[in-house]
């Protein structure tokens, strides 16, 4: 059985009916939040309908027709990603994901994502991976995004949830955009250097009613880190104090609200016990009361320290942005 580190604390491995107890559990944990979303969340609610949930992605397995795979965090299974299709002979899959609150914020989906739609296209030669999301499940849109999937539209009252008819988005990559995996893109170095930029980017986002913690930048930083704004005549060098201290305040008062930003392409360089990483990036939100979006380029170094690789200095520039 294979595993898949991501990062220092948390491993992909397949997902099978023998889980089925863990899997019930874990269920039961996630119910909450995955239930309006994942759809066979909502039929496992004891052990037979949760070993027959799995044995259902067995089967998928068997006719190489969809996969199922389980995220453990420090041993505990805390979401998975899946095939929810895949068809060879088209060159067309689906990924999805879901997660328990305990594995937010963490970057974990979006490596995981990375790890089967990297494996898609260059072991099996996919041309296309879609991805569907109901229009209200902003987390499930916002990894999309990360993944640097393109959204393509909207299927109008799609499926039926609980009496209400749901619209689901399309959002797809197909194989040529798909950036090209650097040497050491499977280690789990670069799985905790992608983890360490997911948590900086994940903490200004206040989309969905989510309460940004810029506070978790000093978890990735270094103490005398710097964060350097290259946007005009002048650099401007934050400590990170100086740097998290009025950002919180903008996301958190009212003057930008809905904002996400994500990584649409990177590339990351790793020597011995430094790494840099170079990526394009995309935002959007409503900088008071007026919707924008943006795009721009970030540098980023990463020292590996004694308690693991942290980020040393970023810095940013800008793309002139409609409204911000």
């Amino acid at each position: 059985m294979f595993t898949v580190p991501l990062g220092d604390r948390a491993q992909l491995r397949p997902l099978e009916p023998w889980h089925a107890p863990e899997f019930l559990a874990h269920i039961d944990r996630a119910r909450p939040t995955v239930d309006p979303w994942i759809p066979w969340a909502t039929f496992s609610t004891d052990l037979d309908s949760a070993t027959a949930t799995l044995q259902r992605y067995a089967d998928r397995l068997a006719t190489d027709t969809g996969r199922l795979y389980g995220i453990w965090l420090d041993g505990t299974l805390v979401g998975g990603v899946m095939f929810t299709r895949f068809d060879a002979a088209t060159g067309v899959c689906e990924v999805g994901c879901w997660l328990e609150r305990a594995g937010e914020g963490q970057g974990l989906v979006t490596r995981a994502c990375r790890e089967l739609i990297d494996w898609a296209f260059r072991e099996r030669g996919m041309s296309r991976v879609e991805w569907w999301a109901g229009t209200g499940n902003t987390r499930s849109i916002e990894t999309a995004r990360r993944l640097g999937m393109t959204r393509e539209g909207v299927l109008r009252q799609r499926f039926p949830y609980r009496g209400v008819r749901q619209d689901s988005e399309v959002w797809s990559v197909l194989r040529d955009e798909w950036p090209p995996t650097g040497e050491a893109s499977g280690s789990g170095v670069q799985a905790e250097l992608d983890r360490l930029m997911d948590v900086f980017i994940g903490a200004f986002t206040n989309t969905g009613g989510r309460v940004p913690d810029l506070g978790v930048i000093r978890d990735v930083f270094i103490p005398e880190g710097r964060i350097i704004a290259n946007v005009g005549d002048e650099p401007v060098i934050y400590d990170l104090d100086a740097f998290i201290e009025p950002r919180q305040k903008m996301l958190t008062d009212g003057t930008l609200t809905e904002f996400s930003e994500w990584e649409v392409s990177a590339r990351t360089e790793i020597f011995g016990s430094v790494a840099h990483r170079f990526s394009a990036y995309r935002k959007s939100g409503c900088h008071r009361g007026e919707r924008f979006e943006g795009s721009g380029h970030k540098t980023t170094q990463y020292l590996r320290t004694p308690a693991g690789w942290r980020m040393s200095s970023l810095a940013w520039d800008d793309a002139p942005a409609n409204g911000a």
